[in-house]
């Protein structure tokens, strides 16, 4: 059985698919992430024991994927951003699997809109910080510029990025945190969290577009987003850049379908907890 899919139409929580990889520019594949999320969840135990609690207690729905174009991304961030922003106007939380990291800026965008004062929080090993990337504004390599042009550097945050140019470096040092001073930083503000997986290293998950060595362990990673998403006013989450075929062994598809479980108890505690 998916696990995914066995879920709740009255669900709080509502996963969505970008199935989106356009603008890829080392190895192509992230398109087919949220359909291998789905596929291989049957594979997990829905049981956590980090969490001591079970994701068939868990509300939440699953809309399936959207229909993207290929190649302009415009008109693909805009069917995204309009996605989230039915999900949200619903009074449910938005949960984005991509696809590329660009994905995420369309439902920042929504979320934006619906949530003044919106803090990002971006999970990433790389900064994503340039203004353009192979002369295009609207990339992977772009979206958290983009980003800080619509919410102000104040409004975000980075954990993990060891990667970037020297023109990111400077900026990059003013939003490294620890998930310590995230969790002061944002405060009771609504807060968007966004989780590029290859800010784990390339040994745990091999099947992403551009990994890069010296990165998290598993369990690292699952401890930072359960005390994040448990302790913040989330008001949306993705999980992107899985590509699946890059890894033929099926782990890496296994590995990010985990992490999105735990993130789905974890919002659910959130929720009942009042954050």
């Amino acid at each position: 059985m998916n696990v995914f899919m066995a879920s709740k139409d009255d669900g709080t929580i509502c996963l969505f698919g970008a199935p989106f990889d356009s603008t890829a520019s080392f190895r192509p594949g992230a398109r087919f992430g949220p359909a291998a999320i789905r596929e291989v969840s049957d594979s997990l135990e829905t049981f956590s024991p980090v969490q001591a609690a079970d994701l068939e207690e868990v509300s939440f729905m699953d809309k399936g994927d959207l229909e993207l174009p290929f190649g302009d991304p415009d008109p693909a961030l805009e069917l995204i951003e309009k996605a989230t922003q039915d999900i949200l106007t619903a009074g449910k939380l938005p949960f984005l699997l991509g696809g590329e990291h660009l994905v995420s800026l369309g439902a920042v965008r929504a979320a934006a809109r619906v949530y003044p004062g919106l803090k990002v929080i971006h999970l990433d090993a790389h900064a994503d910080l340039r203004d353009d990337y192979l002369g295009m504004k609207l990339s992977h390599a772009t979206v958290m510029r983009r980003v800080l042009d619509l919410l102000g550097t104040d409004s975000v945050r980075q954990i993990g990025v060891r990667s970037c140019t020297g023109q990111e470096h400077e900026t990059v040092a003013k939003l490294r945190s620890s998930p310590e001073q995230i969790v002061l930083w944002a405060g009771a503000n609504p807060c968007y969290l966004t989780c590029d997986l290859d800010i784990l290293d390339p040994s745990v998950l091999a099947g992403t577009g551009t990994p890069e060595p010296g990165g998290l362990m598993f369990n690292e990673l699952t401890t930072i987003l359960i005390s994040l998403i448990t302790r913040l006013r989330i008001v949306g989450l993705d999980v992107v850049e899985l590509a699946p075929k890059i890894d033929p062994s099926g782990v890496s598809s296994v590995v990010a379908a985990k992490v999105v479980r735990e993130c789905l108890i974890a919002l659910d505690r959130g929720l009942k907890n009042g954050r």
